[in-house]
Formats: structure tokens, sequence, C-alpha cells
């Protein structure tokens, strides 16, 4: 069976870079652990949720293992493998910033645990945020699939709902990671309360727009 994705060494190469040094650090981390290891923030920035050492030093890389390896088995499994031909670049390059960002997640975690005082706002809506951003502005170029997108019962029956949801869910994500950057120079309370709204408007939106276009579309 033909490769849907067709990874190559460009393609794979950061990926699994990222990967191997991120299972490397665990045990670095595991060995210089204290038995208890902070994993968990609220929204001000304070630790409230704590792991063992086991946990926070292995379960990222497995976790980050774990994806990239679905990364490469999704396009088999998909009944609409024949399309990510169309977008093959857009899949290597979300797959390579979703691993990067997770690593990036993950040394947070690793340098903290160490005793680093670093500040978790500063760090970690940035990251997702330019996750966001990212993967807004290359949205519309993504095909119709059952793994990848903005994936409702009304994008996935007609191609046009698909294109134009997808176009209007791009132009939310890149605006949701502006927020999310940017947003760090907003009281903790306030960001909280915008973050929520946000995650709100960018799950529904493209949704009901989905549905009222084939509607439309149908009622033609």
């Amino acid at each position: 069976m033909a490769n849907p994705i067709k990874p190559t060494l460009k393609t794979e190469f950061i990926p699994i870079l990222l990967i191997i040094l991120s299972i490397a650090a665990s045990f670095y981390f595991y060995a210089n652990f204290p038995d208890k290891v902070p994993t968990h923030w609220n929204y001000k920035g304070e630790i409230d949720g704590w792991s063992g050492k086991t946990f926070a030093a292995f379960f990222f890389p497995g976790l980050n293992l774990a994806m990239y390896l679905l990364f490469l088995v999704f396009p088999y499994l998909d009944p609409k493998k024949a399309r990510y031909a169309e977008f093959t670049k857009v899949y290597h390059v979300f797959k390579g910033l979703l691993i990067a960002v997770m690593t990036a997640i993950y040394f947070y975690v690793g340098l903290a645990g160490l005793g680093y005082e670093l500040p978790v706002t500063a760090v970690i809506p940035p990251a997702i945020g330019i996750l966001f951003v990212v993967l807004g502005n290359y949205m519309g170029k993504i095909k119709p699939n059952w793994f990848m997108g903005i994936r409702t019962p009304w994008t996935l029956s007609n191609e046009e709902v698909w294109n134009k949801t997808h176009r209007l869910g791009g132009k939310l994500f890149m605006i949701m990671g502006l927020f999310m950057i940017f947003g760090a120079i907003l009281p903790p309370a306030i960001f909280w309360w915008l973050f929520i709204a946000a995650i709100i408007i960018v799950s529904l939106v493209p949704m009901i727009y989905s549905f009222l276009l084939f509607r439309k579309i149908e009622k033609k």
C-alpha cells in the first residue's frame, strides 16, 4: 500500500530528534527529580498539582512518541486516504509543530521539577498560541478526512461546506492564537475568563456555521 503522506528525512528529522531528546532527558530528570514534582498550575501561575517522579519524567516522552506514531498510522486507516496527497505539507507541519510544543512543555515541567522558578503564564499560553496561529494559517488547505480538521456531519457530507467552514475556522484559530500569545499582559483572572469565552466561540461557531451553510446549500 502506498504511503498517503510520503514521509521523508526532511519531514521526519525534527519530530524524531525532539522525541529522542525528550526520551534522553527523561532519564536525567528521573535521576534528579524529587519524589514530588509540580505538573499543574492554576490560572494565577501557582502550582496546584503534583505527580510522582516516574510519571513526571516519562509520561510526556511516551505521549510524544505515541502521538507521532498515530500521525504516521492515521492516513492508512482513513477511508479518505487519497485526499491526504492534497495537504501533505500541512499534515507534516502540524505534526512537527505539535511535537515541538509538547516537547517545550515537557522541558518546562522538567525545569520546574528541578527547582527552577519559571513564569508559567509567560511560557505555556504563548507556546499553545503559536500552535493555534500556524494551524489557523494552514487550516483552509486541509481537505476532507476523518482525523484532522473541523469534522462535523455537515462538513464531512459536503466539500463546499468543509472548505468554507475551514476558512472561517482558520481565522478564528489565528485570533485565538494571537490572544494566547499576547494575553499574558492581562491580569490572570481576566485572561482566564476571556480564554474560556474564546474556547467556546472557537468550538461552537464553526459547528453552527457548517450546519447553517449545509442547510442553505441543500435548499438550493
